[in-house]
């Protein structure tokens, strides 16, 4: 007799059944019980907080870009102004025969290209040596004059100015015509340099734009910059113009639409918002009463948040949403997403049963499978 004949059919489902319990279901992330569990309250190692709309406005950080005061505060500049590095032409006219700087017979003496030294100072045959920086061309002239005048009478001088590298800008980034541009009346504003460089090409949403001037960098978002004409900065030599998009980005996992790293679409975000972006709850297996937001937290804020004054820098936080509270919606508006920020949807109870129902309606097909199998080799 064979060995098989000694298993029934209850044995053979007793076995599947024992088989099909010891093995986890596969699921998307931990469970709502599990997250909360591991709450410092309980002995773990992590602070989970409830939010409502006390904790949004308590977790709140300032994510305003902004310009230094010294950048807001400054005037237009004098684009007039010679400075060191600018190039400069003179032009002398002489009224004498034989003239002072050109030949027998000729009356016009052209010195082109005559760039101002680092010192700011230019030379000029018979003038001599002159400090041109910080000085406009009609200023420059008048002085050239004066040098002049007792070599050759009553000469008549004019002084032009082209920009140099000492009064330009550069562009760099996301414009139309990345380059170095000079600084002239028409260009003497941040909106203004802007548009000769050909506009921002990407999007405004998230386009920020950043100055760097001497040691001082300042950066805002360019939607800002529309909104408010107090930022729109009086510029300076040698500014320097980055135009970038936004680098910061949040990660959505467990029950969403979508499950990825994702960049920041505004300058501003919300929960709300955040799961927006990656297309909603997913509404087969999501849970609305377990939305988690897992981050790290500034020291100040989390002594904030938990009404407490010990905690260190980098804090382990769990922040808890339900969605289905009266105001949930609303708290969601208000709790502010940050950059590396980790949103986490959990599956919704019905889902754990829907998993075990198929496991089992699987295993059952499966074992009627060997039930068969056992009844040929009986027979």
């Amino acid at each position: 007799m064979s060995r098989y004949t000694k298993i029934g059919r209850p044995a053979v489902l007793m076995l599947c059944v024992l088989a099909l319990s010891a093995c986890a279901l596969p699921r998307s992330g931990p469970k709502d019980d599990e997250i909360l569990s591991g709450s410092k309250a309980d002995g773990g190692p992590v602070n989970v907080v409830m939010v409502d709309s006390i904790i949004a406005q308590n977790s709140r950080v300032s994510d305003d870009l902004s310009f230094p005061s010294a950048f807001t505060g400054a005037g237009v500049a004098r684009t007039d102004s010679i400075n060191p590095g600018d190039v400069i032409s003179v032009t002398v006219w002489e009224n004498v025969d034989p003239a002072l700087l050109v030949g027998p017979g000729q009356k016009q003496a052209f010195l082109q290209e005559i760039q101002v030294d680092q010192s700011g100072n230019i030379f000029v045959p018979y003038a001599g040596v002159l400090k041109a920086s910080g000085k406009t061309p009609e200023q420059l002239r008048r002085l050239i004059t004066r040098q002049l005048d007792p070599q050759t009478p009553d000469p008549q001088v004019e002084v032009r100015r082209a920009a140099g590298d000492g009064s330009s800008i550069s562009v760099i980034g996301g414009v139309g015509a990345q380059g170095v541009y000079p600084l002239v009346p028409s260009t003497a504003t941040l909106s203004a340099m802007l548009a000769t460089a050909g506009g921002v090409t990407i999007d405004p949403d998230v386009a920020q734009v950043a100055i760097r001037r001497g040691n001082a960098t300042g950066r805002i978002f360019l939607q800002d910059l529309y909104d408010n004409p107090r930022l729109d900065v009086a510029l300076r030599s040698n500014d320097k113009i980055i135009v970038e998009e936004d680098r910061r980005t949040f990660t959505a996992l467990g029950a969403t639409s979508t499950q990825a790293r994702v960049p920041f679409p505004q300058g501003r975000m919300s929960v709300v918002e955040a799961i927006a972006e990656v297309g909603g709850l997913n509404g087969d297996t999501s849970d609305p009463t377990g939305i988690f937001v897992f981050r790290r937290e500034d020291q100040t804020v989390a002594n904030r948040v938990t009404g407490r004054t010990d905690l260190g820098p980098g804090e382990p936080f769990v922040y808890v949403i339900d969605l289905t509270r009266p105001d949930g919606v609303f708290v969601a508006k208000e709790f502010q997403v940050r950059d590396q920020d980790t949103i986490y949807i959990t599956e919704a109870p019905f889902v754990a049963w829907a998993k075990v129902l198929t496991a089992t309606s699987q295993s059952l097909s499966f074992t009627t499978d060997i039930v068969r199998a056992v009844e040929l080799i009986q027979n």
